[in-house]
């Protein structure tokens, strides 16, 4: 167990410092100093929390292994969503850019609207307080907190010009207590809590490369409030979007990106499914979703890619589309990762 005390942190290469006490984490150290690191999941499953320690040492804490593999610990990294401080630390990581100017904001909101959209699919909207208005970027999510502590994370699915309601895509998840109150309990007009916006994942509008939106089942939230984004700042940037489900019910908005498509010349849309029924009547592609990328694409070194799915999907897109000549840099995700105990969609 990390000794509870005060460390120095300094951060490479802004030359930011901070403290850190020995029973937090460095990246909640450093987002309680006003840093904004890059981040996702929270819970060690992504990666893209992922530094170097250049000086010092650290407790990596649960560190999941595809996320941050054992000769990468020996190579000095670190996830540090997971990891904390034994000593005084210089780290190489770099800040968030456009995040840095979002606040963390804690609000109430009310339960406004409830669609079932297939057996294990809830839409919410959320309604906030009359005079408030929640700052986010797109692909980012919120944390509910619950009276017993715990917290349960989900993305944001509309975009953040679109704001009247927050609206999130809930999965049922087995012996989940948090969603199986959403799909047993929960009723419009109830109350809720919530901290956000959180989570670095957010479309980079300093780029011109052409896009790659990669979502494994409601992994298709943030795309989502990404691709609405990008149409109404009027983003002419190309966007191939790759939504993968296990059978049709699992592409429970099949008209959205449609629409887009028949609407934006630059916008593609390819739906797969791994496990396509008999009554599913398929014509479309099946298996993986990433495969399907990877059998378009030959070379991707020209792209960004952004991808929203189970931490399984994430690892294998990760390293695959590397092999494909996409850079390390240009891949961001957001990696859901499922307890029953605590049942959190953990957004990456």
């Amino acid at each position: 167990m990390a000794p509870v005390g005060s460390f120095r942190v300094t951060l490479q290469p802004g030359g930011d410092c901070f403290g850190a006490d020995g029973s937090q984490t460095i990246l909640q150290a450093a987002l309680d100093a006003g840093l904004a690191l890059p981040y996702g999941c929270g819970n060690g499953a992504c990666g893209a929390c992922k530094g170097r320690v250049v000086d010092g040492r650290v407790d990596h804490g649960l560190a999941q292994e595809q996320a941050l593999s054992a000769a990468e610990r020996a190579g000095g990294l670190a996830l540090f969503c997971c990891a904390r401080p034994l000593s005084d630390l210089v780290l190489e990581s770099r800040e968030a850019g456009a995040a840095k100017e979002v606040p963390l904001r804690i609000m109430p909101c009310r339960v406004q609207k409830m669609e079932r959209m297939a057996d294990d699919v809830m839409v919410l909207s959320l309604k906030l307080p009359a005079s408030e208005r929640l700052e986010f970027l797109a692909g980012q999510y919120i944390e509910f907190l619950l009276k017993d502590g715990r917290r349960r994370a989900f993305s944001i699915a509309n975009a953040p010009h679109d704001d009247g309601f927050l609206q999130l895509h809930v999965r049922l998840i087995p012996g989940g207590e948090f969603t199986g109150h959403v799909f047993g309990s929960m009723r419009e007009k109830d109350i809720l809590r919530f901290q956000g916006p959180c989570g670095n994942f957010f479309l980079r509008e300093d780029s011109a490369k052409p896009v790659i939106l990669l979502a494994g089942g409601t992994g298709f939230a943030p795309v989502k409030a990404m691709v609405e984004h990008a149409i109404h700042s009027r983003m002419t940037r190309p966007m191939e979007i790759y939504w993968g489900a296990r059978n049709r019910a699992g592409l429970y908005l099949p008209d959205l990106p449609a629409a887009w498509v028949a609407a934006h010349k630059h916008i593609r849309y390819v739906p797969v499914l791994s496990e396509a029924a008999a009554e599913d009547r398929w014509q479309g592609r099946c298996g993986l979703a990433h495969r399907a990328v990877l059998e378009d694409h030959a070379d991707l070194s020209a792209y960004q890619v952004y991808a929203c799915g189970a931490p399984a999907m994430i690892d294998a897109a990760r390293g695959e589309f590397a092999a494909q000549g996409l850079p390390p840099e240009e891949f961001f995700a957001d990696a859901f990762s499922y307890a029953t105990a605590i049942d959190g969609a953990v957004p990456a």
